[in-house]
C-alpha cells in the first residue's frame, strides 16, 4: 500500500499538479451588476392564470410578497409619473442613514426656506423650527409632506441636488431601470418617471431591508406640535377600512392621477402570515384608488393560495460537490421557498432544478448556484434562485488532485 501511495503521489506531482493548480484555484466572485433594462411593452396577466377583475387604472400590479410572484399586471413597464410615491426612495435613503448611524431619530434638522415654501401637501413646518428626524419621517409618510421630504433630503444629503443623485444611484443599485429622479418629493418635473414594476421592487426592498421602520406606514394620524391638527390624517384610506392593511404610500398630481401602493398581511393555516401588495397608478379619483386597490387585494388572497415547498434553511437539493471538504452542497433559501398557485391547483405543481455540473468547491454561504423552476402542469410558473445554505471550503492539495483525476476519468 505504501508503494502504491508513493507512486500515486509521484504521478500527481509529475503530471497533474501543474495544470491542476489553475483548476483548483478559488474562483473570484463576479462583480455585481444592475439588472438588464426591460423594454416598456404592454404586459398583461397570462391567459391560463386566474384573470383579475376590471381595474380603472392606467397601470397596476398585484404581487404576493411572501412568494415574490406577480399575480396580475397591466403595463407594468410603461413609464409613469411618480407623484408622492417618490417619497418611498427618500424614506429608503433616510432609513439607510439611520441604520449606518449617520443620523439618529432624535437628531433635529433645520427647516430651510426652500423646504418651508414647498407647494402641495405639507406638514406645515417653518424656518423657526428644529424638527426631529422621527417627526419629519412621520410628516413625510403620514401627511405626505413635501416640506418634510425636502428637510430630510437636505439633512441627509447636504443639498437637494446631492440627495437626488443619491436617489438615482440607489435606484440603479436596486435594478430600477425604468426610474429617474429629479426631486425628493414627487412634484411634477420633466424626466421624473418610474414604472409599476420598479415601484414594486422598491416597496419590497423597503420591507425586507428595513423591517424595523415599517410601523411608520401604518400610522393613521399624526401632526407636529404647532401645526394644524386638521392636517393629521393618513391619506391611505385603506388603513381605516381594512384592518389587515398596514401600508404603504399614496401619491397624487394632476399628471400622475391618484396612486396607491397598498400592503396587507393576513394569516392562513399551514403557511402563517401571507403578505400581498398592490400598485395602482393613474386612477381618476381618490375614492377610485382605494376601491381598485381593495378589489385587487381581495382578489389576490382569494384567487391564489400559497404553498410552502421547503422550510427556512431546508435544502431543496443536495448535489455532489468536487474538490471540497464536504461531499454535498446544500442549496435552498434561508427564508424557505413558498410559491403562489391558483386556488385549488396545488396538486399540479412540478419542480425542476437547473444548476451547473460539475460543482467544484469552494462555495460561500449565500452564493447563487442554480434555479428551482416551478411549473403548474406544463406551464412555467416561477423561477426561484437557489443559494448555498452552508459553505463548502476547498479540500487539500491531494484531495483536489484526486477529484481532478476522477473528473478527468468521468
Amino acid at each position: 500500500m505504501n508503494r502504491f501511495t508513493s507512486a500515486l503521489r509521484a504521478l500527481v506531482s509529475a503530471s497533474l499538479l501543474a495544470p491542476l493548480a489553475l483548476l483548483a484555484a478559488a474562483p473570484k466572485e463576479a462583480p455585481k451588476t444592475a439588472a438588464a433594462p426591460v423594454a416598456a411593452v404592454v404586459t398583461t396577466t397570462p391567459s391560463w392564470l386566474p384573470q383579475p377583475p376590471e381595474v380603472a387604472a392606467r397601470t397596476y400590479l398585484v404581487m404576493d410578497m411572501t412568494s415574490k410572484q406577480i399575480l396580475a399586471q397591466k403595463d407594468i413597464d410603461a413609464p409613469v409619473e411618480q407623484a408622492s410615491l417618490t417619497k418611498l426612495m427618500t424614506a429608503y435613503l433616510v432609513f439607510d442613514a439611520l441604520r449606518s448611524k449617520k443620523i439618529t431619530l432624535t437628531q433635529t434638522f433645520p427647516v430651510s426656506v426652500r423646504a418651508w415654501k414647498m407647494p402641495g401637501s405639507r406638514m406645515f413646518i417653518d424656518p423657526k423650527m428644529q424638527v426631529p428626524v422621527d417627526d419629519l419621517i412621520k410628516g413625510m409618510i403620514v401627511q405626505s409632506g413635501n416640506d418634510a421630504a425636502m428637510a430630510l433630503a437636505e439633512g441627509v444629503g447636504g443639498t437637494e441636488e446631492h440627495f437626488v443623485q443619491m436617489m438615482n444611484d440607489e435606484a440603479k443599485a436596486l435594478g430600477m431601470t425604468g426610474t429617474s429622479y429629479k426631486n425628493p418629493d414627487g412634484l411634477t418635473e420633466p424626466g421624473h418617471i418610474t414604472t409599476a414594476r420598479d415601484l414594486a421592487t422598491l416597496a419590497m426592498r423597503l420591507r425586507s431591508d428595513f423591517p424595523e421602520y415599517a410601523y411608520y406606514d401604518a400610522i393613521k394620524k399624526y401632526h407636529y406640535p404647532g401645526t394644524p391638527p386638521s392636517n393629521d390624517t393618513n391619506r391611505n384610506g385603506l388603513l381605516f377600512r381594512d384592518p389587515t392593511v398596514d401600508g404603504l404610500k399614496t401619491g397624487h398630481t394632476e399628471a400622475a392621477g391618484y396612486c396607491l401602493i397598498a400592503t396587507a398581511k393576513r394569516d392562513f393555516p399551514n403557511i402563517g402570515s401571507r403578505r400581498v401588495m398592490t400598485v395602482v397608478l393613474g386612477t381618476a379619483t381618490e375614492a377610485a384608488r382605494l376601491n381598485e386597490s381593495q378589489k385587487l387585494l381581495n382578489w389576490g388572497y382569494t384567487a391564489y393560495e400559497d404553498i410552502k415547498l421547503f422550510g427556512a434553511n431546508q435544502p431543496a437539493v443536495t448535489p455532489s460537490v468536487w474538490k471540497g471538504k464536504e461531499n454535498v452542497l446544500k442549496l435552498g433559501r434561508p427564508e424557505g421557498i413558498v410559491v403562489s398557485v391558483p386556488a385549488g391547483s396545488a396538486g399540479k405543481i412540478k419542480t425542476q432544478v437547473v444548476r451547473p455540473d460539475p460543482l467544484v468547491a469552494p462555495f460561500v454561504k449565500g452564493q447563487q448556484v442554480g434555479t428551482l423552476k416551478v411549473s403548474l402542469g406544463d406551464q412555467p410558473l416561477t423561477d426561484v434562485p437557489l443559494v448555498v445554505l452552508e459553505p463548502v471550503e476547498q479540500a487539500g492539495v491531494l484531495g483536489r488532485a484526486w477529484d481532478a483525476l476522477r473528473l478527468w476519468i468521468k
